[in-house]
């Protein structure tokens, strides 16, 4: 995994406050891509796992991981996190919010915890040709973090055609505005 202080954090943080998503290039190797892909087969990783067409979400199905979180998908949590804590604060005093966000993720973990929001939300989404996800806002409790990374493990082109992330940002008394994400 790339280290997140290789990235131009204050351009990360630009491109969040004015488009609401970054892109970070190479975060994983191509054998880390492969690794994590790779886990969809191995149902002891896994505490649930839902097929979108039997709740209309889409076509495909996703798996929410277990503690412990693999390695990886744990240290990449919890490299991210801290770079990540000082944006949303930024974002909560902007919006008048009391909630400040802890410098280190197993301070948040524990906050979660004691609110009793114990299930480890990481998740593994795997989709067919055709497949899809249909546009939905993941909140799990009162405690919520308000940014999400999503990883790319494919590669566009070779693994598959087609495709794209869209973004939508649901604003009062106002259109909702699209952003649409080169996958990359």
């Amino acid at each position: 995994m790339l280290s997140p202080g290789a990235y131009d954090w204050p351009l990360i943080t630009d491109e969040l406050n004015s488009q609401g998503c970054a892109v970070l290039p190479a975060l994983l190797t191509q054998a880390e891509c492969t690794l994590i892909a790779g886990m969809h087969l191995d149902e002891s990783l896994f505490r649930s796992q839902v097929v979108m067409a039997k709740y209309g979400f889409g076509r495909g199905d996703y798996r929410y991981f277990r503690y412990p979180l693999p390695d990886l998908i744990g240290a990449m949590r919890t490299a991210l996190y801290p770079r990540l804590a000082v944006i949303a604060n930024d974002w909560s005093a902007r919006f008048g919010r009391e909630h400040h966000y802890p410098a280190a993720h197993a301070e948040y973990l524990a906050q979660c915890h004691a609110a009793e929001q114990q299930r480890p939300t990481p998740l593994l989404l795997r989709y067919d040709p055709g497949d899809y996800n249909c546009l939905h806002q993941d909140l799990y409790g009162d405690l919520v973090f308000p940014l999400q990374a999503a990883v790319l493990l494919s590669e566009p082109g070779r693994d598959f055609k087609g495709g794209e992330f869209v973004l939508t940002e649901q604003r009062p008394r106002m259109q909702s505005r699209v952003e649409v994400v080169p996958l990359c």
